[in-house]
């Protein structure tokens, strides 16, 4: 690991971090929200995700979990039936940022004004 003291801001970029990366996958005003509720709920189905989360509308929420699919975050497991069942849930790779996710719950426990 290079010295941080030896380093100059200057040449630095932060689009070139693993910090930015992790943000470009889990920002968005909802998506951290709908990876805290499959990673709590485990297997949510759309209409449940939207009561959840008060608030989102229809478009936000679908977008939303379509870049977290195309993310390779959740996934979206449609059955064959009527009227249409769609559950979401995370995949190995969503669940990997449950410690990220724990941890920002341990904050705003810790921390809540």
């Amino acid at each position: 690991m290079e010295n941080k003291k030896s380093r100059c801001i200057a040449s630095e970029r932060l689009c070139d971090t693993g910090f930015s990366y992790t943000l470009s996958l889990i920002s968005g005003k909802y998506k951290m929200t709908i990876l805290y509720t499959l990673m709590e709920f485990t297997v949510v189905r759309y209409n449940e995700l939207q009561r959840y989360i008060k608030g989102i509308s229809y478009k936000t929420l679908t977008v939303s979990l379509k870049e977290l699919e195309n993310d390779g975050l959740i996934i979206r497991k449609e059955y064959p039936q009527i009227p249409p069942k769609v559950e979401y849930s995370l995949t190995e790779r969503g669940k990997s940022l449950i410690p990220i996710l724990d941890g920002m719950c341990e904050w705003g426990f810790k921390n809540r004004v």
